[in-house]
């Protein structure tokens, strides 16, 4: 059964090379929200409430992973829009291009084995209270897809140290770090909790039957899908 609307549009855009954009605008709709589709060369955001970044390999990864997606016409909407507390999630080239924009700090390299890496993952939630997170609980374990080439989150050892002294470390590898991140770290927030991060797809995990089977019962295959359940309520309890 489908979920009862909600009124809330967000967002999904697509870059060329972008290759999750309708996955990511399934899971907004089973969530319970309108997916209204974004170009990159749009030159505003339609009026929607939040916006998803969607992993792919936009402009094919040149120069580095993100690099030319900043300089698209929406970035420079979605950049003032989440300075403003507009609710932005990055997954996978969307974490990459968030980290390119000054959204969030870092950057995202090459896998420290070099290879592109397909597994389901198991992540620990490290910070719950965040647009996109507010679903979960601290110290849960969920299992969600990940799938990337340039995959290992590196800063120096300063912001490093900020964003584990400010909470600011989202999810963290549990088990086996499989790009060589540096702590463990899988996605982070901003100071102010809108604008995620991460590299694992949660848009994957979303349907029972289609996704890992990290839970019993009826969350089996659907650890991804409080993402958006979660900016909904955020938006809902504004």
């Amino acid at each position: 059964m489908a979920p009862a609307a909600t009124g809330a549009r967000i967002g999904v855009v697509t870059f060329p090379g972008t290759l999750d954009d309708r996955d990511a605008a399934r899971a907004v709709r089973l969530a319970g929200a309108e997916a209204v589709s974004l170009w990159h060369a749009d030159d505003d955001l339609h009026g929607v409430d939040a916006v998803v970044l969607p992993g792919g390999f936009s402009y094919g990864d040149y120069l580095r992973a993100g690099a030319i997606s900043r300089f698209a016409p929406l970035m420079d909407k979605i950049v003032d829009a989440a300075n403003g507390g507009l609710p932005v999630l990055g997954i996978c080239n969307g974490f990459q291009i968030l980290t390119e924009s000054h959204l969030l700090p870092g950057s995202m390299i090459k896998n420290d084995h070099l290879h592109f890496v397909c597994r389901e993952q198991v992540l620990a939630v490290e910070n719950a209270s965040t647009a996109w997170t507010r679903d979960y609980t601290h110290g849960e374990r969920i299992t969600i897809p990940l799938k990337n080439q340039d995959g290992q989150y590196v800063a120096d050892e300063r912001t490093l140290d900020e964003l584990e002294a400010e909470g600011r470390v989202a999810f963290r590898y549990e088990g086996v770090n499989p790009n060589g991140s540096r702590r463990g770290i899988a996605g982070i927030t901003n100071e102010r909790g809108n604008v995620v991060g991460l590299m694992p797809h949660p848009e994957h995990a979303v349907e029972a039957g289609f996704g890992p089977d990290s839970a019993a019962g009826p969350r089996a295959g659907v650890d991804g899908l409080r993402f958006f359940t979660s900016v909904i309520g955020s938006l809902v309890h504004a």
